[in-house]
């Protein structure tokens, strides 16, 4: 049964996360600023670093529940939690001064030319397969992670498994992903 203090929690997971998804898609429709602090181009590698460490910490989640150490398991889960908002942040931020990287632009002139195609071939679909799901599945995620944080420290064991049963796999796969996506794409950014 959902109390009223779960409306108002399940009400402000969405207004989260569409507030979210209207920033992101934001940074695709407003330029970049002209001047750019130096340390943008470190972010990217921090949220790759991020994406890694919070894939490993899932699956350290993961081990913890399985031997019913539930406390370790919550700590877990609110350092993945913390990291990934920072993810969040830091990609904002790097969007906010730096829009899309072509993948395949070798000399990084923002446009790619019929070498360029040719060298990286089929690898090229292979990225965006990685890149579009990894999108989708991390919009989709955000408020499944939400809401099973919400039925885990309310203590709802089992709304809280009904739920984590699909946003586990998600998030571990948009964490990977992520990594995957980074080391595709990092060898293209024009710093």
């Amino acid at each position: 049964m959902t109390t009223l203090n779960d409306k108002f929690f399940l009400r402000l997971i969405w207004i989260v996360t569409a507030v979210v998804l209207v920033v992101v898609i934001a940074l695709k429709l407003v330029p970049a600023p002209e001047t750019k602090p130096s340390f943008i181009y470190l972010l990217p590698h921090l949220i790759g670093g991020i994406n890694a460490t919070c894939a490993v910490l899932l699956v350290i989640s993961l081990i913890f529940i399985k031997k019913k150490n539930i406390q370790a398991h919550k700590i877990t889960n609110i350092i993945t939690f913390m990291l990934s908002a920072v993810f969040l942040i830091f990609y904002i931020l790097f969007h906010l001064y730096e829009k899309d990287t072509k993948y395949g632009d070798i000399d990084h002139n923002g446009i790619l030319d019929a070498a360029e195609l040719a060298a990286v071939g089929a690898t090229r679909m292979i990225y965006f397969f990685i890149l579009i799901t990894h999108i989708i599945l991390a919009v989709i995620v955000l408020p499944l992670i939400l809401v099973s944080f919400l039925r885990g420290f309310s203590m709802q064991v089992e709304r809280h498994r009904k739920i984590v049963r699909w946003a586990f796999p998600v998030w571990l796969y948009v964490a990977v992903s992520g990594v995957i996506v980074y080391l595709m794409i990092s060898p293209y950014y024009n710093f």
